[in-house]
């Protein structure tokens, strides 16, 4: 029984550092679905190209640089939020704009033809093979509690620290800034926004960049932390990811950082007390509960029909 306690945090904060990563990827689907309406399915390839990005800016760079560890990784994200934004842009304007205005199976098919795209286009250049990512921050904070050893790795504590700060600056850059305003006023009436002199597609176009700068930050994190990485990381990973916006409420910013550390703490507590193999289980079971007994989701609020 002393060693309950010991494991229950280590798994917890296996958990949150997970959870984190799906935070930063659902933030991408709930900002775009919650302003336009519709589900961008490429979103995680985009968090997949993010990490090759920061893998190739490492190899270009070189571990034997000089350079303090900070300032890599640093560079990694730096590069590769820079990418992935126009990444981000391009899908917007070539995918999404053309089909705004046609039924929203249009706009998904559009999307899932762009993640299959953007899969194959890394495969060719990259390869299809897994490939190993050095190790930045070898080691771990560790502490005994009877006789369990608590091992918290270095590359886990940076996913959350960046993490939470990305997310504080973010909630205040959507409640104080002039796109933030112009950001809410879309999601609250498109139309409306249009007449009053804001530039929605302006808007809408910011939104695909910001949540892809978001998906980037975790693609990188995540390959430091894993230590490989392959093309087709991005599809899992963003269904994970839109499962958490599901279940943190579609539309709601806030919904979709507390989806994503409810569904890494219970997939990583499934796949330590029960079976690794019934982690996904495990997953979109929360998702098909959440959808039975609160469609809107944990945070969401029912949509209301303008007339």
């Amino acid at each position: 029984m002393s060693d309950i306690l010991p494991q229950l945090i280590q798994q917890l904060f296996n958990g949150l550092s997970l959870g984190a990563i799906y935070a930063l990827i659902a933030i991408g689907y709930t900002m775009v679905y919650g302003i336009i309406g519709m589900i961008n399915f490429a979103h995680g390839d985009i968090y997949m190209v993010g990490a090759y990005v920061g893998l190739v800016t490492l190899s270009a760079v070189g571990t034997q640089s000089g350079l303090p560890i900070w300032a890599i990784i640093g560079l990694m994200l730096v590069v590769s939020v820079f990418v992935t934004g126009v990444y981000g842009l391009v899908i917007e304007q070539v995918a999404y704009k053309p089909v705004r205005q046609s039924p929203r199976l249009v706009a998904l098919i559009s999307a899932i033809g762009m993640s299959i795209f953007l899969q194959n286009w890394v495969a060719l250049g990259q390869g299809a093979r897994d490939m190993a990512v050095p190790s930045l921050l070898p080691g771990a904070v560790n502490f005994h509690m009877g006789d369990f050893e608590v091992f918290i790795p270095y590359t886990r504590i940076l996913i959350i620290v960046v993490t939470v700060v990305l997310m504080i600056a973010l909630t205040l850059y959507i409640k104080r800034s002039r796109m933030g305003r112009a950001s809410r006023a879309c999601a609250q009436d498109m139309h409306m926004a249009n007449l009053l002199g804001i530039d929605t597609n302006k808007v809408i176009s910011f939104t695909f960049i910001l949540g892809a700068m978001l998906a980037a930050v975790g693609g990188v994190l995540i390959a430091l932390a894993v230590g490989k990485l392959n093309p087709f990381i991005g599809f899992l990973a963003g269904i994970k990811a839109f499962t958490a916006a599901v279940l943190g409420g579609i539309g709601s910013i806030p919904g979709a950082m507390l989806g994503g550390v409810i569904l890494g703490v219970a997939e990583t507590f499934a796949a330590a007390y029960i079976s690794s193999e019934y982690k996904d289980i495990v997953a979109f079971g929360l998702l098909v509960l959440i959808l039975l007994f609160r469609p809107t989701g944990l945070l969401g609020k029912p949509e209301v029909e303008k007339v």
